[in-house]
């Protein structure tokens, strides 16, 4: 058999030592670079320089090492092509059977304070050059590119004296998908970096794998969890204390709860049921948050998920562990309060932190369409002094805060949207219908006799008077708006004839 070889550049050098000694041991000479060759040495492995295959230091304080023909013509040599191999052998190249080749930190650097140079220096060039080389001749050539890939390629070569092609090609997808990855976060993050205004005309977006689920949104679909490069750490960084394996509807309820959770500063409770607040409260302490948003809707609560934004604590618990949850998160959960729940050994609990940063990559929204994707910046409020009254009857300092709830509550309810609040706490969330007087009706139903003297937010505005007219028979006391139909006059007229103060935003917070 003709000698291998086997080329070894990577930074991270986890496990590369038993690597390559195993690969040594089955006759595989080692090519190495730089400070992966020192590496190797330290570790008794026999080491050939890449200088000593092409003729040429390392130049430009290690920009180029590899980049030459005696390289990437070893690489991609067709050994099955006459005239390859003849080429090759006119010009004294000799194949490389297998690349080992994991990339320069460039995620792990933009994570942490840096400067623009610090970034740039952290661009791989020559590596993702020798990944795509070996992917593309996978007939004959084995492309590594994660630790954990080690023992699966030193197995295949024990046991059958070669990688058969079946790993070789499921390497080979995986190594592009790696490149591919690599350079999708490098190109956001100089989108970001460079503040360009545009959406880029080509693009792929980077997520890692952060979990394989059961099933995806219902046992028949296949679901995972991908992480997104530039997130902080917030859900991609939760710790799971106790319960089953987390599903695609509870991560996805999670998400939804975090978001309604990342506008509140006081302490809240968001109890969330596919994807929709169905009771968000603020008070004083996590426990009263949690006992208000409860009782917004005791029904829809049931099998639903709770995040709370100051630490569990035994009398929290207690009181949540009172009714059937999924999953309950928090920044923190007290010992006694862990033990408590920890009774009700399915129940999620999920630490996760509440610690908003800016991401280095652009946090665009994504979702999927029929041919393609829609692509849009996030929704997020303006800024409070744009809102207006516009009726003679002005809103109270208690009114003004159950305003502000209703309108950061009602961005996160699905379109058509009507949110009324009172006393810190909605007490009736109507969403997802068809038309605006219909989730009217829906939340003015579930808050009853809580509706009189209540707050309601509209996501968009009032396309007819009918929902002031049902707010004036409920006894609704405020009602916060865009603002801006055509009709805004006969809504305007219902509002100051019934004494109804409300508010125009400017803006509209469609969610579908």
């Amino acid at each position: 058999m003709q000698p291998r070889r086997a080329l070894l550049s990577v930074w991270d050098k986890t496990d590369l030592v038993p690597f390559a000694r195993g690969l040594m041991d089955l006759g595989f000479t080692i090519l190495s670079t730089g400070k992966t060759a020192e590496h190797l040495r330290q570790a008794g492995v026999l080491v050939t320089d890449v200088e000593q295959v092409t003729g040429f230091p390392s130049m430009m304080s290690g920009r180029v090492k590899t980049l030459h023909p005696s390289i990437h013509g070893g690489i991609l040599l067709r050994r099955d092509h006459a005239e390859d191999v003849a080429q090759a052998a006119s010009l004294g190249i000799l194949p490389i059977d297998l690349v080992c080749v994991n990339l320069y930190p460039f995620q792990a650097t933009i994570r942490r304070q840096h400067t623009l140079e610090d970034a740039i220096e952290n661009i791989d060039i020559g590596g993702p050059t020798l990944i795509r080389a070996a992917a593309k001749n996978q007939a004959f050539v084995t492309t590594v590119t994660n630790p954990r890939q080690y023992a699966n390629v030193l197995t295949e070569l024990c046991e059958q004296g070669e990688v058969s092609p079946a790993l070789r090609s499921t390497l080979a997808a995986e190594a592009f998908f790696h490149t591919a990855h690599y350079d999708s976060t490098i190109s956001l993050y100089f989108h970001r970096a460079f503040e360009l205004p545009n959406f880029p005309r080509e693009m792929a977006l980077p997520m890692e794998l952060a979990q394989e689920l059961r099933y995806g949104e219902n046992p028949h679909q296949k679901g995972a969890y991908y992480r997104h490069p530039g997130a902080g750490e917030g859900l991609a960084g939760m710790r799971q204390l106790q319960g089953k394996e987390l599903s695609y509807c509870n991560i996805n309820d999670v998400s939804a709860a975090l978001a309604v959770l990342g506008e509140l500063d006081q302490p809240a409770a968001v109890a969330i049921k596919h994807a929709n607040p169905c009771g968000v409260a603020v008070s004083h302490s996590a426990a009263t948050a949690y006992a208000k948003a409860y009782a917004a809707d005791t029904v829809s609560i049931f099998g639903g998920i709770v995040a709370l934004n100051r630490e569990v604590d035994l009398t929290t618990a207690a009181l949540l562990g009172e009714t059937f949850l999924e999953v309950v998160v928090a920044p923190k959960f007290s010992c006694e309060a862990r033990e408590h729940l920890g009774k009700r050994r399915n129940l999620r609990l999920l630490e996760v932190s509440l610690k908003q940063e800016k991401s280095r990559l652009p946090a665009w929204d994504v979702r999927r369409v029929e041919g393609g994707y829609l692509v849009q910046t996030p929704d997020a409020t303006g800024p409070k002094r744009n809102w207006r009254v516009v009726t003679s009857a002005m809103p109270t300092d208690s009114q003004l805060d159950d305003l502000k709830l209703a309108w950061q509550v009602v961005r996160h309810v699905s379109s058509n949207a009507i949110v009324l609040v009172k006393n810190g706490a909605t007490v009736g969330i109507g969403g997802g219908q068809t038309n605006r007087i219909d989730a009217a009706t829906q939340a003015i139903q579930r808050a009853g006799e809580q509706a009189r003297g209540a707050v309601l937010a509209s996501d968009a505005f009032f396309p007819m008077p009918d929902v002031l007219e049902q707010c004036a028979l409920a006894g609704v006391a405020a009602v916060i708006q865009p603002g801006g139909s055509i009709r805004d006059s006969d809504s305007l007229a219902v509002a100051e004839r019934v004494g109804i103060c409300m508010i125009y935003t400017g803006e509209r917070h469609f969610r579908h």
